[in-house]
Protein backbone atom coordinates (compact mmCIF):
# COMPACT_ATOMS: atom_id res chain seq x y z
CA UNK A 1 0.00 0.00 0.00
CA UNK A 2 1.87 3.12 -1.22
CA UNK A 3 -0.18 5.47 0.98
CA UNK A 4 0.57 3.40 4.12
CA UNK A 5 4.27 3.34 3.21
CA UNK A 6 4.27 7.10 2.72
CA UNK A 7 2.58 7.59 6.10
CA UNK A 8 5.11 5.33 7.82
CA UNK A 9 7.97 7.20 6.17
CA UNK A 10 6.45 10.53 7.22
CA UNK A 11 5.96 9.25 10.77
CA UNK A 12 9.59 8.16 10.96
CA UNK A 13 10.65 11.71 10.11
CA UNK A 14 8.47 13.02 12.93
CA UNK A 15 9.11 10.24 15.45
CA UNK A 16 11.33 12.48 17.58
CA UNK A 17 8.36 14.85 17.93
CA UNK A 18 6.01 12.17 19.28
CA UNK A 19 5.60 11.93 23.04
CA UNK A 20 7.38 9.02 24.68
CA UNK A 21 5.44 9.38 27.94
CA UNK A 22 1.95 10.68 28.62
CA UNK A 23 1.47 13.57 31.05
CA UNK A 24 -1.42 12.70 33.37
CA UNK A 25 -1.14 16.08 35.05
CA UNK A 26 -0.71 14.70 38.56
CA UNK A 27 -4.17 13.11 38.53
CA UNK A 28 -5.06 10.62 41.25
CA UNK A 29 -6.34 7.13 40.49
CA UNK A 30 -8.72 7.02 43.45
CA UNK A 31 -10.39 10.28 42.39
CA UNK A 32 -11.08 8.94 38.90
CA UNK A 33 -11.82 5.28 39.49
CA UNK A 34 -13.84 4.62 42.65
CA UNK A 35 -14.00 0.82 42.40
CA UNK A 36 -16.58 0.10 45.12
CA UNK A 37 -18.51 -2.76 43.56
CA UNK A 38 -18.69 -4.94 46.68
CA UNK A 39 -22.36 -5.76 46.11
CA UNK A 40 -21.59 -7.48 42.80
CA UNK A 41 -18.74 -9.48 44.33
CA UNK A 42 -20.96 -10.51 47.24
CA UNK A 43 -23.63 -11.79 44.82
CA UNK A 44 -21.01 -13.72 42.84
CA UNK A 45 -19.69 -15.43 45.96
CA UNK A 46 -23.22 -16.33 47.06
CA UNK A 47 -23.81 -18.14 43.76
CA UNK A 48 -20.48 -20.02 43.64
CA UNK A 49 -21.84 -23.26 45.16
CA UNK A 50 -24.14 -23.75 42.19
CA UNK A 51 -21.38 -23.12 39.61
CA UNK A 52 -19.29 -25.76 37.79
CA UNK A 53 -16.92 -23.47 35.89
CA UNK A 54 -15.99 -19.78 35.86
CA UNK A 55 -15.57 -18.02 32.54
CA UNK A 56 -13.34 -14.95 32.90
CA UNK A 57 -13.78 -12.67 29.89
CA UNK A 58 -11.44 -9.83 28.91
CA UNK A 59 -10.98 -7.34 26.09
CA UNK A 60 -8.21 -8.85 23.93
CA UNK A 61 -6.66 -5.38 23.42
CA UNK A 62 -5.75 -5.17 27.12
CA UNK A 63 -5.68 -8.87 27.98
CA UNK A 64 -2.58 -8.84 30.21
CA UNK A 65 -3.55 -5.62 31.94
CA UNK A 66 -6.94 -7.09 32.87
CA UNK A 67 -5.50 -10.50 33.75
CA UNK A 68 -2.97 -9.03 36.18
CA UNK A 69 -5.48 -6.51 37.56
CA UNK A 70 -7.83 -9.38 38.40
CA UNK A 71 -5.01 -11.61 39.65
CA UNK A 72 -3.72 -8.98 42.08
CA UNK A 73 -7.16 -8.58 43.65
CA UNK A 74 -7.52 -11.06 46.55
CA UNK A 75 -11.33 -10.99 46.38
CA UNK A 76 -11.30 -11.99 42.72
CA UNK A 77 -8.61 -14.59 43.35
CA UNK A 78 -10.67 -16.30 46.07
CA UNK A 79 -13.54 -16.53 43.59
CA UNK A 80 -11.42 -17.77 40.68
CA UNK A 81 -9.42 -20.35 42.60
CA UNK A 82 -12.58 -22.02 43.92
CA UNK A 83 -13.71 -23.45 40.57
CA UNK A 84 -12.41 -24.65 37.16
CA UNK A 85 -11.58 -21.66 35.03
CA UNK A 86 -11.60 -20.62 31.34
CA UNK A 87 -10.17 -17.32 30.07
CA UNK A 88 -11.87 -15.76 27.04
CA UNK A 89 -10.16 -12.93 25.17
CA UNK A 90 -13.05 -11.22 23.39
CA UNK A 91 -13.15 -8.50 20.70
CA UNK A 92 -10.35 -10.29 18.87
CA UNK A 93 -11.42 -8.47 15.69
CA UNK A 94 -10.25 -5.20 17.29
CA UNK A 95 -6.92 -6.52 18.59
CA UNK A 96 -3.55 -6.79 16.85
CA UNK A 97 -2.96 -10.54 17.22
CA UNK A 98 0.29 -10.72 15.26
CA UNK A 99 1.91 -11.98 18.50
CA UNK A 100 -0.90 -14.36 19.43
CA UNK A 101 1.41 -17.31 20.19
CA UNK A 102 3.57 -15.15 22.48
CA UNK A 103 0.42 -14.06 24.31
CA UNK A 104 -0.65 -17.67 24.83
CA UNK A 105 2.83 -18.72 26.00
CA UNK A 106 3.00 -15.87 28.49
CA UNK A 107 -0.44 -16.74 29.88
CA UNK A 108 0.61 -20.39 30.10
CA UNK A 109 3.64 -19.36 32.19
CA UNK A 110 1.19 -17.64 34.53
CA UNK A 111 -0.72 -20.93 34.88
CA UNK A 112 -3.56 -19.98 32.51
CA UNK A 113 -3.73 -22.96 30.11
CA UNK A 114 -7.39 -22.74 29.06
CA UNK A 115 -7.71 -19.73 26.73
CA UNK A 116 -10.11 -18.98 23.88
CA UNK A 117 -10.16 -15.96 21.51
CA UNK A 118 -13.64 -14.81 20.44
CA UNK A 119 -15.58 -12.15 18.56
CA UNK A 120 -19.00 -12.49 20.19
CA UNK A 121 -20.72 -9.86 18.04
CA UNK A 122 -19.93 -11.82 14.88
CA UNK A 123 -22.94 -13.82 13.70
CA UNK A 124 -20.88 -16.98 13.12
CA UNK A 125 -17.82 -17.03 15.36
CA UNK A 126 -16.30 -20.52 14.91
CA UNK A 127 -14.52 -20.25 18.26
CA UNK A 128 -17.87 -20.00 20.07
CA UNK A 129 -18.63 -23.56 18.84
CA UNK A 130 -15.50 -24.73 20.69
CA UNK A 131 -16.59 -23.26 24.02
CA UNK A 132 -19.03 -25.94 25.28
CA UNK A 133 -16.72 -28.92 24.48
CA UNK A 134 -13.79 -27.03 26.04
CA UNK A 135 -15.79 -26.27 29.20
CA UNK A 136 -16.90 -29.91 29.47
CA UNK A 137 -13.26 -31.06 29.27
CA UNK A 138 -12.25 -28.54 31.97
CA UNK A 139 -15.11 -29.60 34.27
CA UNK A 140 -14.32 -33.32 33.74
CA UNK A 141 -10.72 -32.74 34.86
CA UNK A 142 -11.78 -31.76 38.41
CA UNK A 143 -14.26 -33.17 40.95
CA UNK A 144 -17.68 -31.49 41.08
CA UNK A 145 -18.15 -32.16 44.82
CA UNK A 146 -21.68 -31.10 45.82
CA UNK A 147 -22.80 -31.05 42.15
CA UNK A 148 -21.63 -34.60 41.29
CA UNK A 149 -25.18 -36.00 40.94
CA UNK A 150 -26.55 -33.04 38.99
CA UNK A 151 -26.85 -33.68 35.24
CA UNK A 152 -26.99 -30.04 34.10
CA UNK A 153 -24.11 -27.58 34.20
CA UNK A 154 -23.88 -23.99 35.37
CA UNK A 155 -21.21 -21.47 34.37
CA UNK A 156 -20.56 -18.01 35.78
CA UNK A 157 -19.26 -15.23 33.53
CA UNK A 158 -17.13 -12.59 35.21
CA UNK A 159 -15.14 -9.58 34.01
CA UNK A 160 -14.80 -5.83 34.16
CA UNK A 161 -17.61 -3.74 32.59
CA UNK A 162 -18.22 -3.73 28.83
CA UNK A 163 -15.92 -6.57 27.75
CA UNK A 164 -18.72 -8.62 26.17
CA UNK A 165 -20.19 -10.82 28.91
CA UNK A 166 -23.78 -10.37 27.73
CA UNK A 167 -22.68 -10.67 24.08
CA UNK A 168 -21.07 -14.03 24.93
CA UNK A 169 -24.32 -15.33 26.41
CA UNK A 170 -26.30 -14.19 23.38
CA UNK A 171 -23.71 -15.69 20.99
CA UNK A 172 -23.88 -19.06 22.79
CA UNK A 173 -27.68 -19.04 22.55
CA UNK A 174 -27.52 -18.18 18.85
CA UNK A 175 -25.01 -20.98 18.19
CA UNK A 176 -26.38 -23.77 20.38
CA UNK A 177 -30.10 -23.06 20.75
CA UNK A 178 -30.80 -21.03 17.57
CA UNK A 179 -32.43 -18.46 19.85
CA UNK A 180 -32.01 -14.72 20.23
CA UNK A 181 -30.96 -12.38 22.97
CA UNK A 182 -31.40 -13.18 26.64
CA UNK A 183 -29.14 -10.38 27.90
CA UNK A 184 -29.23 -6.71 27.00
CA UNK A 185 -26.07 -5.55 25.23
CA UNK A 186 -24.76 -1.99 25.41
CA UNK A 187 -21.76 -0.02 24.25
CA UNK A 188 -21.20 1.54 27.64
CA UNK A 189 -20.27 -0.04 30.96
CA UNK A 190 -22.91 -0.88 33.52
CA UNK A 191 -25.70 -2.29 31.32
CA UNK A 192 -25.91 -5.46 33.46
CA UNK A 193 -26.72 -4.12 36.91
CA UNK A 194 -27.25 -7.29 38.95
CA UNK A 195 -26.56 -11.03 38.86
CA UNK A 196 -29.27 -12.45 36.61
CA UNK A 197 -31.20 -15.68 36.89
CA UNK A 198 -29.88 -18.72 35.06
CA UNK A 199 -29.90 -18.36 31.28
CA UNK A 200 -29.84 -21.55 29.21
CA UNK A 201 -27.11 -21.56 26.56
CA UNK A 202 -27.03 -25.22 25.47
CA UNK A 203 -29.41 -28.22 25.19
CA UNK A 204 -26.96 -31.13 24.91
CA UNK A 205 -25.63 -31.06 27.54
CA UNK A 206 -28.08 -28.82 29.40
CA UNK A 207 -25.98 -25.83 30.32
CA UNK A 208 -26.86 -22.55 32.02
CA UNK A 209 -24.90 -19.37 32.39
CA UNK A 210 -25.02 -16.68 35.07
CA UNK A 211 -24.47 -13.17 33.73
CA UNK A 212 -22.87 -10.89 36.31
CA UNK A 213 -22.42 -7.13 36.58
CA UNK A 214 -19.05 -5.79 35.49
CA UNK A 215 -16.83 -5.42 38.52
CA UNK A 216 -13.70 -3.29 38.68
CA UNK A 217 -11.08 -4.06 41.35
CA UNK A 218 -11.41 -1.81 44.42
CA UNK A 219 -7.87 -0.51 43.73
CA UNK A 220 -6.50 0.21 40.26
CA UNK A 221 -2.71 0.17 40.43
CA UNK A 222 -1.89 3.19 38.26
CA UNK A 223 -3.45 6.08 36.36
CA UNK A 224 -2.20 4.56 33.08
CA UNK A 225 -3.98 1.27 33.84
CA UNK A 226 -7.14 3.27 34.51
CA UNK A 227 -6.69 5.21 31.27
CA UNK A 228 -6.43 2.01 29.21
CA UNK A 229 -9.59 0.73 30.89
CA UNK A 230 -11.33 4.01 30.02
CA UNK A 231 -10.09 3.95 26.42
CA UNK A 232 -11.60 0.48 25.93
CA UNK A 233 -14.89 1.63 27.43
CA UNK A 234 -14.85 -0.19 30.77
CA UNK A 235 -15.30 3.08 32.69
CA UNK A 236 -17.93 5.71 31.82
CA UNK A 237 -16.29 8.38 29.64
CA UNK A 238 -17.55 11.37 31.62
CA UNK A 239 -15.86 10.07 34.80
CA UNK A 240 -12.51 10.54 33.07
CA UNK A 241 -13.24 13.15 30.39
CA UNK A 242 -13.47 12.65 26.63
CA UNK A 243 -10.74 15.22 26.03
CA UNK A 244 -8.05 13.34 27.97
CA UNK A 245 -9.19 9.91 26.68
CA UNK A 246 -8.88 11.26 23.11
CA UNK A 247 -5.41 12.65 23.85
CA UNK A 248 -4.29 9.32 25.34
CA UNK A 249 -5.69 7.55 22.26
CA UNK A 250 -3.66 9.81 19.94
CA UNK A 251 -0.54 9.22 22.04
CA UNK A 252 -1.11 5.44 21.91
CA UNK A 253 -1.75 5.30 18.15
CA UNK A 254 1.42 7.28 17.40
CA UNK A 255 3.49 5.19 19.81
CA UNK A 256 2.26 1.98 18.12
CA UNK A 257 2.75 3.34 14.60
CA UNK A 258 -0.97 3.14 13.77
CA UNK A 259 -1.61 6.10 11.49
CA UNK A 260 -4.92 5.24 9.77
CA UNK A 261 -6.48 8.24 11.56
CA UNK A 262 -4.54 10.48 9.14
CA UNK A 263 -6.51 9.32 6.09
CA UNK A 264 -9.79 8.87 7.95
CA UNK A 265 -9.85 12.51 9.04
CA UNK A 266 -8.03 14.06 6.05
CA UNK A 267 -4.89 15.12 7.92
CA UNK A 268 -1.76 15.81 5.91
CA UNK A 269 0.49 13.80 8.24
CA UNK A 270 0.53 12.17 11.69
CA UNK A 271 0.29 14.69 14.52
CA UNK A 272 0.92 14.60 18.26
CA UNK A 273 -1.18 17.72 18.90
CA UNK A 274 -4.65 16.65 20.03
CA UNK A 275 -6.14 20.13 19.51
CA UNK A 276 -4.98 20.12 15.87
CA UNK A 277 -6.36 16.60 15.30
CA UNK A 278 -9.72 17.35 16.94
CA UNK A 279 -10.06 20.55 14.91
CA UNK A 280 -9.55 18.58 11.68
CA UNK A 281 -12.09 15.96 12.84
CA UNK A 282 -14.63 18.69 13.68
CA UNK A 283 -14.16 20.36 10.28
CA UNK A 284 -14.46 17.06 8.37
CA UNK A 285 -17.60 15.97 10.23
CA UNK A 286 -19.19 19.40 10.42
CA UNK A 287 -19.09 19.32 14.23
CA UNK A 288 -19.29 23.01 15.13
CA UNK A 289 -20.94 25.12 17.80
CA UNK A 290 -22.06 28.75 17.90
CA UNK A 291 -20.83 30.83 20.84
CA UNK A 292 -21.15 34.48 21.82
CA UNK A 293 -17.97 36.54 21.90
CA UNK A 294 -17.58 39.97 23.43
CA UNK A 295 -15.73 42.34 21.11
CA UNK A 296 -15.01 46.06 20.98
CA UNK A 297 -18.13 46.56 18.86
CA UNK A 298 -20.45 44.49 21.05
CA UNK A 299 -21.49 40.88 21.28
CA UNK A 300 -21.11 38.75 18.15
CA UNK A 301 -21.92 35.10 17.50
CA UNK A 302 -19.08 33.06 16.05
CA UNK A 303 -18.81 29.45 14.92
CA UNK A 304 -16.03 27.34 16.44
CA UNK A 305 -15.09 23.63 16.24
CA UNK A 306 -16.93 21.40 18.73
CA UNK A 307 -13.91 19.72 20.29
CA UNK A 308 -15.98 17.54 22.65
CA UNK A 309 -18.04 16.10 19.78
CA UNK A 310 -14.85 15.52 17.76
CA UNK A 311 -13.21 13.75 20.72
CA UNK A 312 -16.28 11.53 21.10
CA UNK A 313 -16.13 10.55 17.40
CA UNK A 314 -12.38 9.82 17.62
CA UNK A 315 -12.88 7.53 20.65
CA UNK A 316 -15.93 5.82 19.09
CA UNK A 317 -13.98 5.15 15.87
CA UNK A 318 -11.25 3.43 17.88
CA UNK A 319 -13.72 1.28 19.81
CA UNK A 320 -15.36 0.16 16.56
CA UNK A 321 -12.02 -0.82 15.02
CA UNK A 322 -12.05 1.97 12.41
CA UNK A 323 -8.53 3.12 13.39
CA UNK A 324 -6.93 -0.30 12.93
CA UNK A 325 -6.26 -3.31 15.12
CA UNK A 326 -4.40 -2.37 18.30
CA UNK A 327 -2.78 -4.09 21.27
CA UNK A 328 -2.50 -1.66 24.20
CA UNK A 329 -0.62 -4.03 26.53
Amino acid sequence: NPRAAALSSCALRHVDKFRTVFDFGGREVAHWFPGHMAKGLKQMRANLKSVDCIIEIHDARISFLLYYTIKQNPVFQDTLSAKPHLLILNKMDLADLSNKQRILKKLEKEGMTHVLFTDCLKQRDHNIKKLVPKVMDIIASKPRFNREEITNYCLMVIGVPNVGKSSLINSLRRTNLKKGRASRVGGEPGITKAVLTKIQVCERPIMYLLDTPGVLPPKIESVETGMKLALCGTILDHLVGEDIIADYLLYSLNRLGKFSYVDKYDLQEPSDDIQHVLKRIAVKLGKTQRVKAITGVGNVTITIPNYTAAAYDFIRAFRKGELGQVMLD
